[in-house]
């Protein structure tokens, strides 16, 4: 929350030579999609900001899937990005999705809709349309540009409000930095929260899950219905197991051209900097998900191949079709998922510590809007932000937090 008592730090921009460490307008704890889209609009805008990110190189932190940006998460983007950086997000996401349906575990279609029956993809504008993007490709395009600006191997630890209601933020490496603004980007377990919101906590659904990610090779396109294969696809099944599945398919491979975006990931790179971690390999994506209560082990300390065999194990009477597509997931590739929601918390006072994201409001995955909630954060306190700094804060507004 950002109160108006924070315009007259931001008109003067001065720096206190007594200081002993750094100073910066904003401090970002925690680099991930609505830190680092917060990052941009920031500099963009003239303001001092730092990231801090506890991964060790920009190369870490590549995990995960698929991530579904819906037209308001890409307006957030459109408005945070410089345009060039914005390009290369639509540009990077894979073929966009025909049809949502639901079938059972025998591969039987229970309901499908497509565009012809109402569902909304927004066809080819790079704003007004839905988006599948790869997490790993989307984490290098934010890390773009913000080379200065990103700091890694900062494990945040703690904070402490000073006399001068300037924030000052700890490191376990022993280091500090002095902000006007401390923003809590740090994701579910965050520390920020934990501090400011002892009571926000999070909530076990008792759901668990198992995702794998299988290379889309000519085995594995024959295995696909044309639910599989077109969109996002539901399974639901007996104990109340299920399914979520999806086909990424690139614009472009390591082999050749894909439609006309690039011949070789050299002159992707080379085109587009930044693109330095390569996610462009075709894939078809499963997430098995079922009630602890059902499971025969604690699922979380399990990895690879061992996943893999439990979900077989639990799947006798499936189609096999998606029994060979769960033994050809790569186990490498191949992690679990504790489901876990945020419970809702009363506004909190306004200071110069804020939170956005997950680190304020973790979703489940169900309905897919985690990380458009964080890029609209990011876009709404941005806003917040510059209008404090260029002293465009209403009267109305004066003392109120977001």
């Amino acid at each position: 929350m950002i109160s108006h008592m924070l315009y007259s730090r931001f008109m003067t921009k001065s720096r206190n030579p007594k200081l002993t460490t750094p100073h910066h307008q904003v401090a970002i704890i925690g680099g991930g999609t609505g830190g680092l889209a917060l990052a941009h609009g920031l500099v963009r805008n003239g303001i001092d900001v730092a990231v801090y990110e506890r991964d060790r190189t920009r190369s870490a932190g590549l995990y995960g899937y698929r991530v579904g940006i819906s037209p308001d998460g890409s307006r957030a983007l459109f408005g945070l990005l410089p345009a060039d950086l914005y390009a290369t997000f639509v540009a990077t996401a894979a073929r966009q999705t025909k049809s949502l349906s639901f079938l059972d575990e025998k591969l039987r279609v229970l309901l499908s809709v497509g565009e012809a029956d109402g569902l909304k993809t927004g066809g080819d504008d790079p704003i007004e349309s839905e988006k599948s993007v790869s997490r790993m490709t989307l984490r290098q395009v934010l890390l773009t540009g913000l080379e200065e600006v990103v700091q890694f191997e900062k494990t945040f630890s703690r904070y402490q409000v000073r006399p001068d209601n300037k924030v000052e933020a700890f490191f376990e490496d022993g280091t500090s930095v002095v902000a006007d603004v401390l923003v809590g980007a740090d994701g579910s377990n965050s520390r920020v929260r934990g501090q400011l919101l002892p009571c926000a906590q999070l909530s076990d659904t008792g759901i668990v899950g198992v995702t794998g990610k299988v290379a889309l090779t000519d085995e594995v396109k024959s295995l696909l219905t044309p639910e599989l294969w077109n969109g996002v696809a539901l399974i639901f099944a007996a104990r109340g197991y299920s399914l979520v599945s999806h086909t990424m398919e690139f614009k472009w491979n390591e082999h050749g051209p894909k439609k006309g975006i690039g011949r070789t990931e050299a002159e992707l790179i080379k085109k587009w900097p930044g693109l330095l971690f390569d996610n462009t390999s075709d894939y078809f994506m499963w997430g098995f998900a079922g009630s602890k209560k059902r499971l025969p082990v604690d699922v979380m300390p399990m990895r690879g191949a061992d996943l893999i065999e439990l979900v077989l194990g639990l799947t006798p009477q499936w189609h096999p079709h998606l029994h060979r597509l769960f033994e050809l997931a790569d186990p490498s590739a191949t992690f679990p998922l504790s489901v876990r929601t945020a419970a809702p918390v009363a506004p909190w006072p306004t200071g110069p510590v804020t939170l956005i994201g997950d680190s304020i409001h973790t979703m489940t995955p169900g309905r897919g809007v985690g990380a458009n909630t964080a890029l609209l954060d990011a876009l709404l306190l941005h806003y917040q932000l510059v209008e404090a700094c260029e002293g465009r804060v209403s009267a109305a507004r004066r003392g109120r937090g977001l």
